[in-house]
């Protein structure tokens, strides 16, 4: 596979745009060309520490690879193209004892020795409009597909992006299947979120969104999701960036979301969130508050991060029913004492507020740190090294996880 990358990128293009087109066009199709190959080696071990824990461990260790390819446009006002993805989990250890780490699919009795996954979207562009039907990793708040082990989640369906209008961004679609991060099969959605109860599997999640960058320093945004049989969403934000002199400046994230239920469930969630950071040189010193109101948690489709302010590593959201939580947060970027590449993460949480198991008032906690580096030059040039560790503790779950992670970004095209 590392042997001879370039005639397989390209093999992919031509294939799905077909061999009749002319030279010329082909050609200009050709010439804005992109293609990269990751190999991703991913290390994950959650030790679960309360009583009667249902699994002691989770231990597993594979080795991923993900081909991308974006293709140019043809020539003429409207220009086509195509877009591929190809995704190929190996194992490398596991158990049946052991499985479940979110890396590789859950069997019967063990994980599978390899899963994978190609797809491809077709895509035209006019003006500054693209429309792209197929494979599609969308990014908004609404959906956020989930990247954080060994292969990224992707789905199936339609997508508009418009930047006619400087400034404001315009999308719109319809999102038809959804395959999760540790499996190659693509499945109906379903709602996702604590506290929701009922609801059925869909495909139809119809989305809408509007980001306008007023300044340089200032964003807004709307947006709607719509889960069919399932649950509505408006979710506003804006984004502000203070300079405050050399190498200073203050950040602020504000986010507020309004779910209900569209069907048989009981969604029934406001969720505010607040998140600010001081830069400093190569410090950054950040702060967050986050409150969930309502009858049930924030819901999102299953498999995709929660657009939160305290989405984390191990609790992920901080957002069961009624729950109020805060952040603090310290980064350093080693580039300002001259070693660019090496950076340094560490953050502590706490939620309380909410029924924990047994009608125990619940409390919650999460302390994270992450050190990595990326090679800038040289023969491990894009060359990345990073290792995770994170604590959870809480009135129902005691979890200790680490997480190691190589990765290595071959450009192909």
């Amino acid at each position: 596979m590392l042997k001879s990358p370039k005639p397989l990128a390209a093999a992919i293009a031509v294939a799905a745009l077909g061999a009749g087109l002319p030279g010329v066009v082909m050609a200009e199709f050709l010439a804005d060309s992109k293609a990269t190959l990751e190999l991703r080696n991913f290390y994950f071990n959650a030790d679960y520490r309360q009583d009667g824990a249902n699994q002691s461990k989770r231990d597993e260790w594979a080795q991923g690879f993900l081909l991308n390819y974006e293709s140019g446009f043809t020539e003429g006002p409207v220009g086509f193209g195509v877009d591929a993805i190809g995704l190929l989990g190996v194992k490398l250890d596991s158990g049946p004892e052991r499985q479940n780490s979110g890396l590789l699919p859950v069997g019967d009795e063990k994980a599978p020795d390899e899963y994978s996954q190609l797809g491809a979207a077709a895509k035209m562009r006019y003006s500054k409009t693209t429309v792209r039907v197929g494979t599609l990793l969308p990014k908004l708040p609404t959906v956020l597909p989930n990247d954080s082990r060994l292969l990224p989640q992707t789905f199936r369906g339609g997508m508009l992006t418009s930047k006619e209008i400087d400034g404001l961004t315009l999308s719109a679609g319809r999102l038809t299947q959804n395959s999760v991060r540790n499996s190659a099969a693509n499945d109906d959605m379903q709602v996702a979120g604590k506290g929701i109860r009922g609801g059925q599997a869909s495909d139809q999640f119809d989305f809408a969104s509007a980001s306008y960058r007023w300044t340089d320093s200032l964003t807004t945004g709307y947006h709607y999701g719509h889960l069919d049989q399932n649950y509505k969403q408006h979710i506003v934000n804006l984004s502000h960036v203070l300079p405050l002199g050399d190498e200073q400046s203050f950040k602020s994230d504000l986010r507020f979301a309004r779910s209900t239920e569209a069907g048989n469930t009981n969604v029934d969630n406001d969720a505010f969130g607040a998140k600010f950071t001081y830069q400093l040189g190569g410090h950054a010193f950040g702060a967050a508050y986050q409150k969930m109101s309502g009858e049930t948690g924030f819901p999102h489709i299953n498999g995709t991060n929660s657009y939160l302010v305290n989405y984390v590593m191990i609790s992920a959201d901080f957002a069961s029913p009624g729950e109020k939580s805060w952040q603090l947060r310290y980064d350093y970027d080693f580039a300002a004492v001259g070693i660019p590449g090496l950076s340094f993460m560490t953050r502590y949480l706490r939620g309380d507020g909410f029924d924990g198991p047994g009608g125990r008032n619940g409390r919650e906690w999460e302390r994270d740190t992450d050190i990595g580096y990326v090679f800038q030059q040289g023969a491990l040039k894009n060359f990345g090294v990073k290792l995770r560790n994170g604590t959870y503790r809480s009135t129902g779950n005691d979890i200790d996880q680490t997480r190691f992670i190589l990765s290595y970004t071959l450009p192909l095209l």
